[in-house]
């Protein structure tokens, strides 16, 4: 490393262990005086205001609350958190809620912050490897000198201070904003959302990952169970009966309330445009450059399916990869943009080559997920959710840094099999085929999926959970 770069750093390193250091001081508790003495010391007007506006942990958690912040940590857990925020905001508007994205620049949380309803705090830090540094170790390193330390020690910096402040805390994700809710001293809940068992406990031993969950009974670690039997922690809520039951063993008040995944889907009727099709959900990711890469193996491989009817492949796309893009990336593929004089379903571009049709929507998978009899689907949650209303899934794995060969294989076993990862583009090809042309074969993998992903309703019940052990406790 540069001398340049090490004295950055170090700069950096240290501005932050003063900050916390200020905290700490700040917020002290003074256990040597108690609350008459102070209303009866002879201080001068300015120490008394000083010691007034002192807050410690034993006021933050013996106050009633009117303010949560939810941490989150991914693009998936993001969704997730938007849920419970939407369910909490429905049940008591008056409630002040904040949201500290960890991982990403939190977009989905947008059209909330526009309604003026929640707020988005503390520093946006861009993952370069999207939040996936664990899967890669040159994109734990380009994370780290992108300044990851950094910006996780602001992150806890501005969490210890919002619980000093009275906030109790949210954290929906896995270890890291669980350990930020606990290490912060105040109340919490934690809604454990990317661990199933699964992954492991419907199938034979493939890994050595496998023999260990087993050994542990459960795929949560042991540092983890520490941080969930705190008396601190309210509540743990994780994505199904199975997971449940394995955190249960380990004397956790954990409950499975229902996927907060599956809340707020539009289960509309195919429309009338597309009912000479044979329809095709096309979901490429989010993070780029990855998700252009995944588009682009996708579409090639939808060229390939062979079909008595024409195929309208739907591909629903976010903040990014931009429209303009994928466009361009059908442009290099031969297609040319198609006119229509129908648009009943609201989409932003049509384009055609041969029998396949390609629409594109902005934002409007929870729209049109219900109009696909198949999905090819390179991504993480969008792919869970559409198994969830019962469409079956191909994936066709990449160099990643998140839909690679790995990811895919355990997407897969957490899907019981409901999406299932190809080898080539080929191979999706003729399995999408063999799909489109088993109604039996697609309606098992249809209930499979439906099974796994569980019911709807649990942002609702986790909403009352919040109000419940953290705001009214």
């Amino acid at each position: 490393m540069k001398l340049a770069t090490r004295y950055k750093w170090s700069i950096l390193l240290e501005r932050g262990f003063k900050k916390i250091k200020r905290s700490f001081k700040k917020a002290a508790p003074r256990f040597e005086l108690g609350i008459k003495d102070l209303q009866s010391s002879a201080l001068p007007l300015g120490h008394a205001a000083e010691y007034q506006n002192d807050f410690t942990f034993e006021k933050a958690i013996n106050q009633p609350n009117k303010e949560v912040l939810v941490l989150s940590n991914g693009h998936g857990e993001d969704l997730i958190a938007l849920r419970i925020l939407e369910a909490i905001h429905d049940k008591e508007p008056e409630l002040n809620l904040e949201v500290l994205p960890l991982v990403g620049e939190g977009h989905v949380f947008a059209s909330a912050i526009a309604e003026n309803w929640l707020v988005k705090k503390g520093p946006i830090f861009r993952l370069p490897s999207g939040g996936f540094s664990n899967q890669s170790l040159t994109g734990f390193f380009s994370d780290v000198f992108a300044g990851l330390f950094y910006f996780t020690l602001k992150h806890w910096v501005y969490v210890r201070r919002s619980v000093l402040s009275g906030k109790t805390v949210l954290a929906v994700g896995d270890l890291l904003p669980l350990f930020f809710a606990w290490s912060t001293g105040g109340l919490y809940g934690f809604v454990g959302t990317p661990k199933s068992d699964y992954t492991w406990a419907t199938l034979p031993s493939q890994s050595l990952s496998d023999y260990y969950h087993r050994l542990k009974g459960s795929e949560w670690d042991p540092w983890e169970w520490v941080l969930m039997r705190s008396n601190r922690c309210k509540f743990v809520a994780v994505r199904d009966h199975l997971t449940a039951r394995g955190l249960a063993r380990q004397s956790i008040n954990v409950i499975a309330p229902g996927n907060p995944m599956m809340d707020g889907f539009l289960l509309n009727e195919c429309p009338n445009e597309l009912k000479s099709f044979r329809c095709i959900l096309l979901l490429c990711g989010s993070r780029m450059p990855e998700a252009l890469k995944n588009f682009r193996r996708l579409m090639s491989s939808a060229l390939l399916i062979r079909s008595k009817k024409p195929l309208a492949i739907l591909v629903t796309v976010g903040t990014e990869p931009s429209l303009f893009e994928i466009e361009d990336s059908l442009k290099t593929l031969g297609f040319l943009q198609a006119s229509s004089v129908e648009n009943t379903f609201h989409f932003d571009s049509s384009w055609r080559k041969g029998l396949c049709s390609v629409f594109i929507g902005v934002k409007k998978f929870q729209d049109w997920a219900a109009f696909a009899e198949i999905g090819l689907a390179n991504a993480g949650t969008a792919t869970e959710q559409l198994v969830g209303l019962g469409t079956p899934c191909l994936s066709l794995p990449g160099s990643g840094p998140q839909f690679k060969k790995s990811f895919a294989i355990r997407q897969s076993r957490l899907l019981g099999g409901a999406v299932i990862p190809c080898r080539s583009t080929l191979h999706l090809a003729e399995s999408a085929e063999l799909l489109l042309n088993d109604e039996a074969l697609r309606s098992d993998l249809s209930n499979r999926g439906i099974r796994r992903m569980g019911c709807m309703g649990g942002s609702s019940i986790l909403a009352s959970f919040v109000l419940k052990f953290l705001i009214r406790y």
